[in-house]
């Protein structure tokens, strides 16, 4: 089937005033559809679905349209602070693929970069959506729109980057087949064109309490190992130590890659040679960053871009060899239950990938799951500590203390992995601001 190519304006006039439309995560959003959505006004019951947005959509401030999200980012707690109608879905990364099976939009939009005749090329991000969004062209009673924009970059699959999926592992199904990150342009039922320069997320400039917690972190990173980091202050900061230190010989396994990554492939410290999952090429699901970052993917087949529900697998993460994730937290209780997503009555960010990432290097006896957060926190001039003896009503625990393995602050590092839990108070406490740590010992030890 040859797709309708039409104006943004046409296409967004195929909806109805009542419908439900997908998306997916951050850098997979279509911004020129939804930009246009908020042309109209006669939306009686509009539901959006997707994850972290990285722009202000007018059409979200619609009475009649509501947006449930599966990771909040800054636009969402803005909306949420106007009062608009946004509401969370808990879930991980790998969940949202299923829950968009579940619901099953009416309508999937997407956004990609042109790659020869007949295939779009799912750029930056792969995520969570790409078989929905193949189920929705092969339905006749649903609608995939695809917006192509030449300025994204056209990213490598598994397949276009040499990398093969490991032997007697079930093969993730996609658009347009389990190893690659096209989507076969004849599925598309309306094709879009925009022509704008993709969003880049400029570096973020760390802190002298990212440095010092960054400086704790490079001890549990030895050569070889097969790293997953996220954004901010503190990724950015060991991944430039690591790409000007001695060691080398990495792999690359993360959901997100990000500058970080990119610096430590150009200081030829990436060689993925020994991972023992997906050797021989860096695996990520979707990508954020500079504008530097988004050049230096475009055509690179050192990164292969993966269905998230096989980069965020804690099995596949477990089989690489000295596995270390870095994640944050907000909050880590004298349990070892961490708080990375929500805070009493307000929704932060999302689970992401954060369980999947604290349990998958906990398989293998040389994996090592970091968590990092700063020691302390400012809250209307109040200072309080991140590390304490119980939550407070209303937190919500992101990963369970069953999964945790090391806390790190500008303080130094609790390794809780095999201790008991009167021994995870007491090393959680010793990582606290000095100010709150003997309160918090006293208090481990009043827990028992």
């Amino acid at each position: 089937m040859t797709p309708a190519r039409m104006s943004l304006e046409d296409a967004v006039g195929l909806l109805r005033p009542r419908d439900s439309v997908g998306f997916g995560l951050g850098p997979g959003i279509p911004h020129g559809f939804l930009r246009a959505l908020g042309e109209r006004t006669d939306w009686a019951d509009l539901v959006l679905g997707g994850a972290l947005l990285l722009d202000l959509f007018e059409v979200l401030r619609h009475p009649g349209v509501s947006y449930r999200s599966g990771f909040y980012g800054p636009v969402e707690r803005l909306l949420v602070a106007e009062g608009r109608r946004v509401d969370h879905v808990p879930g991980g990364f790998r969940d949202f693929g299923p829950i968009l099976a579940r619901f099953r939009p009416r309508v999937m939009v997407v956004q990609g970069a042109p790659d020869g005749d007949d295939q779009v090329n799912l750029s930056l991000h792969v995520g969570a959506t790409a078989a929905e969004l193949a189920a929705a062209g092969r339905d006749p009673d649903r609608l995939l729109v695809v917006e192509l924009n030449p300025r994204l970059p056209r990213t490598a699959g598994l397949r276009q980057a040499g990398g093969r999926w490991p032997a007697g592992w079930p093969v993730p199904a996609d658009a347009g087949g389990p190893d690659t990150n096209l989507l076969p342009l004849a599925l598309a039922d309306v094709v879009v064109e925009v022509d704008e320069e993709p969003f880049a997320l400029p570096e973020a400039e760390p802190t002298a309490t990212d440095r010092a917690i960054a400086e704790v972190v490079q001890r549990f990173v030895p050569d070889g190992a097969t790293l997953q980091t996220g954004i901010g202050g503190v990724p950015s900061v060991v991944a430039a130590a690591l790409a000007e230190g001695p060691g080398g010989d990495y792999g690359v396994h993360s959901e997100m890659f990000t500058d970080g990554l990119r610096r430590l492939h150009e200081a030829g410290k990436v060689s993925n040679r020994r991972k023992g999952v997906f050797d021989g090429v860096s695996v990520t699901t979707f990508a954020l960053g500079s504008a530097s970052l988004l050049s230096w993917l475009d055509g690179n087949e050192d990164v292969a871009f993966v269905p998230v529900e096989a980069v965020n697998d804690p099995d596949p993460i477990g089989r690489n060899r000295a596995m270390v994730s870095l994640n944050g937290a907000l909050m880590v209780d004298l349990y070892g239950q961490v708080v990375a997503d929500h805070l009493p009555g307000r929704q932060i960010s999302g689970v992401g990938g954060h369980e999947d990432f604290v349990a998958g290097p906990a398989l293998r006896a040389d994996g090592r799951a970091i968590v990092c957060l700063p020691s302390t926190v400012t809250v209307e001039g109040e200072v309080r500590s991140r590390i304490v003896a119980r939550l407070p009503e209303g937190a919500v625990v992101s990963t369970p203390r069953h999964h945790l393995d090391v806390v790190v602050t500008e303080h130094g590092a609790a390794e809780v992995r095999g201790l008991t839990v009167r021994e995870r108070a007491e090393a959680l406490a010793r990582v606290a601001d000095p100010a709150f740590r003997d309160e918090l010992l006293a208090e481990a030890r009043r827990l028992r």
